[in-house]
């Protein structure tokens, strides 16, 4: 593998799951979208919708199925309430899981907010050579996230592995 000393750009979308948010109340979607932008990456599409099942699968499988999107940032539906059913609705799709993510994330959220951090269901993984995070709702959680974890490991530059540079192997 060829050492990178320049950042790669990665087309990301990110998509709010919300039964209450309109996109001006949106604050962890703009939290995401600022801290990718600037860290270099683009945003490719946005997106807002209620904790429907259905209609994320079928925006998220819209967005694997494009070979520009590089990632995708899921923020909210993934906690105890009745309705929250992001993991129930992205899960399915992931070709491999990446349980590392979520018990990472975890244990960083433990020294934040202690045992609360056990209500916690952000996952992440791998679909069609798409990386697809989530996570909580709260605009602290997608910072915890982003600040310690996904930025390093979307930043070419990140030793001594990272998956920025993983990505022309991920279809093999």
């Amino acid at each position: 593998m060829t050492a990178h000393t320049d950042p790669i750009a990665l087309n990301l979308c990110v998509l709010t799951v919300s039964d209450s948010r309109t996109p001006a109340e949106d604050t962890s979607g703009d939290w995401l979208v600022a801290a990718l932008e600037q860290d270099g990456h683009q945003l490719h599409e946005r997106g807002l919708l209620p904790d429907d099942r259905y209609l994320l699968r079928a925006l998220v499988s819209r967005w694997i199925a494009d070979v520009r999107v590089d990632g995708i940032l899921v923020t909210g539906g993934t906690g105890f309430t009745g309705r929250d059913s992001t993991p129930e609705a992205l899960l399915p799709l992931l070709d491999k899981e990446m349980p590392g993510f979520g018990e990472l994330f975890r244990a960083i959220s433990f020294e934040e907010i202690g045992t609360s951090a056990l209500q916690s269901r952000a996952f992440a993984g791998l679909a069609n050579g798409t990386f697809v995070f989530c996570l909580p709702g709260s605009t602290s959680a997608c910072r915890t996230a982003w600040e310690k974890i996904i930025r390093a490991q979307l930043d070419a530059r990140t030793k001594p592995c990272n998956l920025a540079t993983l990505r022309p192997r991920l279809k093999e």
